[in-house]
Formats: C-alpha cells, sequence, structure tokens
C-alpha cells in the first residue's frame, strides 16, 4: 500500500516545519519530519548504528539508509494508530531531500501534491534562519556561512527533485507570505484539488 502524501518542500528557512506542523495538527492529516526521525532515533538498533557511524565521522547518511530509517520510524507510528494509512494523509518535510531519495520511496508513497515554498530572496532566508538561531538556540543557524552552504547544497542536491516530481504536482507558494497566508493556499489547492 502507498501513503497517500503531500510534500512541504523549500529552501532552509522557507516554513517547511511550520506548515508541516499546522497541516499535522489538523484531523486527517499525519505530519513526519525528517528531522523529528533522526532526533528521536534509536542508536541500539542496526539502521540507527549506521546514522551514527555517518553522523558521528561528520559524513553525509546516505539515501538508502536515511529512507529505511524513515520507513521504520512510519512503521511505528502505523503500529502504535499514530499514524492511520487508510484514511490520514501523509505530510512530509525534508524527505525526500535527493532525487535518488524520490525514486526510493517512489514505491512507498503516492505524492498528491509537491508545495514548493518558494523564496528567491535569499538573503531573507539567512535572517530568518538567524532569528530562528536566537529564538529556538538552533546555533548552526547562527552562522551565516553555514547558513550560505546549506542553501547552496539545497540548490543542488534538493531542488532538482521538484523537477523528479513534474510541473503538474508542484505548487508553488510564495513563502515570503505571513505563515497563515501560506496556510490558506496550501489548503486552497488541497482543497481545489489545483
Amino acid at each position: 500500500m502507498k501513503y497517500r502524501t503531500y510534500l512541504i518542500f523549500g529552501a532552509p528557512g522557507s516554513g517547511k516545519g511550520t506548515q508541516g506542523k499546522i497541516l499535522g495538527a489538523i484531523p486527517r492529516f499525519f505530519h513526519c519530519a525528517c528531522g523529528d526521525v533522526f532526533r528521536q532515533l534509536d542508536t541500539r538498533t542496526a539502521v540507527g548504528q549506521a546514522f551514527l557511524e555517518y553522523s558521528s565521522r561528520g559524513q553525509l547518511v546516505p539515501d538508502e539508509v536515511t529512507v529505511k530509517l524513515w520507513m521504520a520510524r512510519l512503521g511505528d507510528m502505523v503500529g502504535s494508530h499514530t499514524f492511520k494509512p487508510d484514511i490520514d494523509s501523509l505530510v512530509l518535510d525534508g524527505i525526500p531531500r535527493s532525487v535518488n531519495q524520490a525514486k526510493i520511496m517512489k514505491d512507498m508513497i503516492e505524492v498528491k501534491r509537491v508545495f514548493h515554498l518558494s523564496c528567491p530572496d535569499r538573503n531573507a532566508l539567512v535572517t530568518r534562519l538567524k532569528k530562528r538561531a536566537l529564538k529556538e538556540n538552533r546555533f548552526d543557524d547562527a552562522n551565516e556561512e553555514t547558513i550560505r552552504r546549506r542553501l547552496a547544497t539545497y540548490d543542488e542536491e534538493s531542488k532538482p527533485v521538484l523537477e523528479f516530481y513534474g510541473s503538474e504536482l508542484v505548487k508553488d507558494i510564495d513563502a515570503t507570505q505571513t505563515p497563515v497566508k501560506v496556510l490558506q493556499d496550501i489548503l486552497g489547492a488541497i482543497n481545489t484539488g489545483s
């Protein structure tokens, strides 16, 4: 069974997590953020050990391991009846992060829509991330050089995912609007199927 899925997609600081959390609070939507999967990881499992092995060396976790971690977490959510795939729509942010991950997940998720939170003004994203770093003690977001490197990585590795899904599934939404307006645009597209 493929999970009925909506993807929240965009550069770091575009508001993916905010929108995912809000949608996940609406009945019949289940939000799963890839970052949360990593933060709640049981390092005693084989997949958890593999993650630890790469991350402790400062290396990117291979796509196969990332998807296995995500699938294990989702399996736990289905097993505990937190996520009911027969009636709930899955809302993802942070995965798939690359075209290779999207290909691996193709048989697992039925993507209904990709909401691309677009913010071409990179300086606005840098400012947002610095504010978030102070507010949420996310020190990885405080250094401008690190932020710009993350944005460049997004452009190189993640943005091609939009082409993978194609223009018929991708809905561009202006991420510089207020969070409420972004949510209205997302819900409007879900309700009308546009």
